[in-house]
C-alpha cells in the first residue's frame, strides 16, 4: 500500500481505482476516501434494493494472539470475549476507567488463540495503544495489522447471490456476525457476514495487493443485478436509517454504554476484572434509578434537515435534548435524526417535540429506532 508524505491523508490500495471511477474524495480520519461516485441517493437506493460495493480499508485491524488472548480482551473490553466461539463475531466496546466509550468495536474469533479487533479509523491508534497496555499482564501478543488488510464490503439484498458466484464457501451456513476463511474470486479472504447498512451483506478482509482484482471481480459479477460502487456519504444515511450509532456522534468519551442505551454489551458476569467495571456498575445503577437521556428517532414534519448539535425542545421552548445525527432519508422521503432526549419525552408518539433549526422550532415526531428494518 503506497503512502503519501507524512502530513498528507493515507491512501487505500484502491485509491487509483476510485479516482478512475470519478469518485469525489474526502479526508476522513486521516485517509483519502471516496465520498460518492455519482449520486448519493442512487448509491443509497442501490444498497437498499440491489447491492453496493464499499472500500472500508481505513478501518483499523488489531490482532491479539496467545494462550491468554481471550482473557486479555475480557480485561481490556467490556464484553465476554473469551466466550466467543471460533468463527463468530461480537459487537462490543472499549471504555476508559471512568466508563466513557473510547470506541465501539467488532471482535472476530479466528482461532482458539487468535482474535481480530476492528476499530473505527479515527480511533485505531488509541485502541491499539489501550489494548496493548491492558494486555501487558497476560500471555498474549497484540499486533498492529492495519497495513495487513484491505477491507471491501458488499451490502444489499443481492449480495448473497453475487458472492455465491465468486466463492464455494458455505455462505448459506454463515450466520449474521460470523466469519470464515475462504477464497473469493481466487483471492484468500476472511468472509464476514457483518455490515453497517441495515442490509444483508459481507465484509471481506484481504491482503492489500489483492484488493483491486477482487473489487473488479465483484463489480463484474454484480453488473447484471445493479451493483454500483458506493461512498461514505450513503454509508452514513444507510446506518442512520438503521439506527446504528456512529462514534463521535451517538458515542463519545463523555458517554457510557448505559447512556447510549447499549448497556447490554457490558458483561458484568464475566470472570475477572475489566477496565471501567466500577464506573460502569455505578452508571448502571444510576440508569436504573433515574433513566438518563435516551436515544430516540425523530422524523421531521417539514422539509428542513436537523443536524448534529441542534437543540431538541419541548412545546414551551425548554431544551430537552440534542440531535447527534441527522440527514434526509432517501427511504422514508423525509428528514430524520437520532437524538438524546430527556426520558420523559422519549416515548414514541410524544407530542410537542421540536428541533431548533437556526432559531425556528421545527416540529418532529418521536419514533422508535431503527427507522428502517429489512424484511428477513
Amino acid at each position: 500500500m503506497s503512502q503519501p508524505p507524512h502530513d498528507a491523508p493515507r491512501r487505500t490500495a484502491l485509491d487509483t481505482l476510485h479516482r478512475a471511477l470519478g469518485a469525489t474524495m474526502t479526508d476522513f480520519a486521516g485517509w483519502d476516501m471516496p465520498l460518492r461516485y455519482a449520486s448519493e441517493r442512487d448509491e443509497h437506493t442501490a444498497v437498499r434494493t440491489r447491492a453496493g460495493l464499499f472500500d472500508l480499508s481505513h478501518m483499523g485491524e488489531i490482532t491479539v494472539t496467545g494462550p491468554q488472548a481471550g482473557e486479555a480482551l475480557d480485561h481490556a473490553l467490556v464484553g465476554h470475549i473469551s466466550a466467543l466461539a471460533v468463527g463468530r463475531a461480537r459487537y462490543t466496546m472499549i471504555c476508559a476507567a471512568d466508563g466513557g466509550i473510547v470506541d465501539d468495536l467488532i471482535v472476530y474469533r479466528l482461532g482458539d488463540e487468535e482474535f481480530m479487533v476492528v476499530a473505527n479509523a479515527g480511533n485505531a491508534q488509541v485502541v491499539l495503544d489501550a489494548v496493548t497496555e491492558r494486555a501487558a499482564a497476560f500471555d498474549a501478543t497484540v499486533r498492529d495489522d492495519r497495513d495487513a488488510y484491505a477491507l471491501i464490503a458488499v451490502q444489499g439484498p443481492a449480495s448473497p447471490g453475487i458472492m455465491k458466484g465468486l466463492t464455494d464457501a458455505d455462505l448459506d451456513g454463515l450466520k449474521y456476525y460470523a466469519g470464515l476463511p475462504g477464497t473469493v474470486a481466487g483471492v484468500p479472504a476472511l468472509i464476514a457476514r457483518t455490515g453497517y447498512t441495515g442490509e444483508d451483506g459481507f465484509e471481506l478482509f484481504v491482503a492489500p495487493e489483492h484488493a483491486e482484482s477482487l473489487w473488479k471481480a465483484i463489480t463484474a459479477a454484480g453488473a447484471g443485478v445493479g451493483l454500483i460502487p458506493c461512498g461514505l456519504s450513503c454509508r452514513d444515511t444507510l446506518r442512520l436509517e438503521a439506527g446504528m450509532p456512529l462514534y463521535g456522534h451517538e458515542l463519545t468519551t463523555a458517554t457510557t454504554p448505559f447512556d447510549a442505551g447499549l448497556g447490554r454489551v457490558v458483561k458484568f458476569d464475566k470472570p475477572g476484572d475489566f477496565v471501567g467495571r466500577a464506573a460502569l456498575t455505578a452508571a448502571a445503577e444510576r440508569a436504573a434509578e433515574q433513566p438518563p437521556r435516551k436515544l430516540v428517532g425523530l422524523v421531521a414534519e417539514g422539509r428542513r434537515v436537523p443536524r448534529a448539535g441542534y437543540p431538541v425542545t419541548a412545546a414551551d421552548g425548554t431544551v430537552i435534548g440534542e440531535v447527534t445525527s441527522g440527514a434526509p432519508s432517501p427511504t422514508l422521503g423525509q428528514p430524520i435524526a437520532i437524538a438524546y432526549v430527556d426520558a420523559e419525552y422519549a416515548a414514541p408518539g410524544t407530542e410537542g417535540v421540536a428541533v431548533d433549526i437556526r432559531g425556528a422550532q421545527e416540529p418532529h415526531k418521536v419514533v422508535a429506532l431503527p427507522f428502517y428494518k429489512r424484511q428477513r
